[in-house]
């Protein structure tokens, strides 16, 4: 029961990465408004694939909720009917939450792609909340963090149609953004903390807790400045346009510049902190994986700056910020709940 209930919380935290890098996809190729409704597409559940399909025909039966577009307008049918010869205003109303009424079928089909991703990882945390009923009376808070994460996407449901229905505002997807984080920390601790291996009680080096804590810091103080750039970026892409990338940094905030020291600084802790478990013989595989995730985010942002954002380094950058924030809580609570192969002392 506990090693299916770890898989499902895996599946859960994949599922919830695969929509975190949809949802970067998304946004650097302008997909955000490819379906200008929510939770259905055009009033579609399965979303159109031609203009065509949302033009107004005679003689034909629509849906309630289903979506056209006339004069570049999005109309909604009020209730099922089958068109007149002509077009009757009585039996559409107008989409009031925002104005626009694009149809870009690549757009349209990332957007739906990224819908599809949440709804999956939704799927996957309503199994991990069933299944965590079975340690209500040895470990209660595991299916009280279950309940946490599945109303957290419920919530997290509600952001993404707050953001479509703003039209993108750009402080609403960082919102959107953090909610993701929150539902990744709690899935992270269900992971680390239900881990098939038995727990010994050990003591810690008091030098790697305080690493510990510092880098996760410093990696939270870097996600939140880059969220600010990012919302930057965002600004720049409506006024100049996704085809002038040169443009978006140029010229660049303060923050742009803090951002990119304060990189360094992230680095060196993380290095420090993989230098010293290393020299004290500690058995911290992950520490690898954060280091090698370090490195590949900084390297994209290297070439997001130089060599005016290539494709997929922008989603990429914010997949590997995402990662390296779930390696470190990982990291921290290994740190302080789990086993070490290493002699009890103090630093």
């Amino acid at each position: 029961m506990k090693i299916r209930f770890r898989f499902w919380v895996g599946v859960s935290l994949v599922l919830v990465y695969m929509v975190i890098a949809a949802g970067a996809i998304v946004r650097v190729t302008g997909s955000g408004m490819g379906c200008p409704d929510w939770p259905k597409c055009f009033g579609y559940l399965i979303p159109p694939s031609e203009r065509e399909q949302l033009d107004w025909n005679s003689q034909h039966e629509y849906s309630e909720g289903e979506v056209i577009i006339v004069d570049e307008v999005l109309r909604v049918a009020k209730t099922d009917f089958i068109s007149s010869s002509q077009y009757t205003e009585s039996n559409w109303e107008t989409y009031t939450k925002h104005d626009y009424a694009h149809f870009n079928a690549f757009h349209t089909w990332v957007e739906f792609i990224n819908r599809l991703a949440g709804a999956l990882a939704g799927i996957a945390t309503l199994i991990v909340g069933v299944l965590s009923i079975r340690y209500w009376k040895k470990k209660k808070r595991i299916p009280i963090l279950s309940l946490l994460i599945i109303l957290g996407m419920g919530f997290q449901a509600w952001l993404g149609k707050t953001v479509v229905d703003s039209n993108l505002l750009p402080a609403k997807i960082t919102v959107h953004m953090v909610m993701a984080l929150l539902i990744l920390a709690l899935l992270v601790y269900l992971y680390a903390n239900t881990s098939p291996h038995k727990k010994e009680a050990t003591t810690t080096p008091s030098l790697i807790k305080k690493l510990g804590v510092a880098a996760i810091v410093l990696t939270l103080i870097q996600i939140g400045i880059g969220t600010q750039i990012r919302q930057f970026i965002d600004i720049q892409i409506d006024f100049y346009g996704l085809d002038q990338a040169a443009k978006w940094l140029n010229p660049a905030p303060f923050k742009f510049y803090f951002h990119r020291s304060f990189s360094l600084l992230v680095v060196l802790i993380n290095g420090y902190l993989f230098y010293m478990q290393r020299k004290m013989k500690l058995n911290f595989p992950v520490l690898k994986w954060i280091l090698f995730t370090l490195i590949c985010e900084v390297f994209t942002g290297i070439l997001m700056y130089y060599l005016d954002f290539p494709f997929a380094s922008q989603p990429l950058h914010l997949l590997l910020a995402s990662l390296l924030f779930g390696a470190q809580l990982y990291f921290l609570f290994q740190l302080f709940h789990q086993n070490i192969n290493t002699p009890t002392h103090d630093l």
